[in-house]
C-alpha cells in the first residue's frame, strides 16, 4: 500500500513539474503606427511596459513586442499582418491605428474613408480570432490637443472612435479608449486649450507624460 502511494505521489510531482516547465510567457504585441514605433524606443509606451515588469518581478511571466511602423493605416497592418503579428504567435494584441487613415486625407489626399476602414479593421480582427489570439481595440487618441473640439479632423477622429467604440462592444472584445481618455486629460490639463504640449510633442506623438500615459492605461488592459 505504501509503495502505491509512494508510486502515485511520484506520478502527480511529474505532472506539476511538467506543467511548470511547460509554463511560458504571455506573448503581447502591440499593432500600429509611427505611435507604437516609436513605443519601443526608449521611454517609450512600450518600453516603460517592460520597465515596470522588470520592477514587479514579473519579466519572465510576459513577453512584450511592438510591430509599429509610420505611417500605416488600417489596410496596412492588413497587409502586414502574416509576418509581423501572425508569425510571431502572440497570446494578445492590441490594435491601435486610425489617426493616418484620417490624418493622410488632408495632409496627403489618402487616408482610409469610413466603410473601407470598417471592412478592413473587421477582417484584421476576424483573421487574429481564427488562430486564437485575443484583441484589444484601441481608439486613436489625438490629432490636436485642443479641448474644445476645434482641432481640424476632430469630427472624423470621433466618428471612427465611435465605430471602434461600437464594433468592441458588439463583439465583446476589450477597449482602451485613448480618444475618451485623452480628451478627459486634456480638458483637465489644458487650461490655455493649447494644440500640442500636454500629452504630444507635434499634437499627434507622445511626449514623457504622454508615454507614461499609455503605458498605464494599455497595462490596466492587460490586468
Amino acid at each position: 500500500m505504501m509503495g502505491k502511494l509512494f508510486l502515485f505521489a511520484t506520478f502527480i510531482a511529474s505532472l506539476l513539474l511538467f506543467s511548470f516547465n511547460g509554463d511560458k510567457k504571455k506573448k503581447i504585441l502591440f499593432f500600429g503606427d509611427s505611435i507604437t514605433e516609436l513605443g519601443v524606443q526608449k521611454g517609450g509606451y512600450i518600453d516603460l511596459i517592460k520597465e515596470d515588469l522588470v520592477k514587479k518581478g514579473m519579466s519572465d511571466q510576459y513577453e512584450i513586442i511592438g510591430a509599429g511602423i509610420g505611417g500605416n493605416k488600417i489596410y496596412d497592418l492588413f497587409l502586414r499582418m502574416d509576418k509581423d503579428v501572425l508569425a510571431q504567435h502572440p497570446d494578445l494584441v492590441y490594435i491601435w491605428v486610425g489617426v493616418n487613415d484620417v490624418w493622410h486625407k488632408s495632409s496627403m489626399g489618402t487616408g482610409t474613408d469610413y466603410d473601407k476602414f470598417g471592412k478592413f479593421y473587421d477582417a484584421v480582427v476576424k483573421k487574429l480570432q481564427a488562430q486564437g489570439i485575443k484583441v484589444i481595440l484601441v481608439t486613436p487618441a489625438a490629432i490636436g490637443e485642443r479641448n474644445d473640439f476645434s482641432n481640424e479632423q476632430d469630427g472624423d477622429l470621433n466618428l471612427y472612435s465611435n465605430w471602434i467604440r461600437k464594433y468592441a462592444a458588439e463583439n465583446a472584445l476589450g477597449l482602451v479608449d485613448l480618444r475618451k481618455s485623452f480628451h478627459e486629460y486634456s480638458v483637465a490639463n489644458n487650461p490655455t486649450n493649447a494644440d500640442k504640449g500636454i500629452l504630444t510633442y507635434d499634437r499627434v506623438h507622445l511626449n514623457a507624460k504622454g508615454n507614461a500615459f499609455v503605458a498605464e492605461a494599455m497595462w490596466k488592459a492587460i490586468q
